[in-house]
């Protein structure tokens, strides 16, 4: 096989279904929230929904910032490239934030609406 054709032949998540399927149904939920904001007039739920999601960023933006900083990805490359377990900051309490985060994301919007 020829370095053109190995080259054509690689894969693309643009023409993933199954990310595009994904994609749309991780948007579902936040789409969903502005018809049904607050539709049983619950304030605690809504005030509760907010808080939860200013905590789910900042455990993020903490997960994302410990990996950039001591996961080893080579200068230029993605994060997913790493090649060093990350054990320090929020991932010594949490194995996996980022899957804690978007999944509580999902539960703040529950919340919210």
């Amino acid at each position: 096989m020829s370095d053109a054709e190995a080259t054509h032949s690689s894969y693309s998540w643009t023409c993933d279904p199954l990310f595009w399927a994904y994609s749309i149904l991780m948007f579902l939920p936040i789409i969903t929230v502005f018809d049904f904001y607050n539709y049983y007039s619950l304030d605690f739920h809504v005030h509760a929904g907010w808080i939860l999601l200013v905590f789910i960023i900042v455990i993020i933006l903490l997960a994302g910032g410990e990996f950039r900083k001591k996961g080893g990805a080579p200068k230029g490359k993605s994060i997913v490239q790493t090649t060093v377990l990350v054990d320090s900051g929020v991932y010594a309490v949490l194995r996996h934030p980022q899957y804690l985060g978007f999944m509580s994301f999902v539960l703040s919007l529950v919340l919210m609406s």
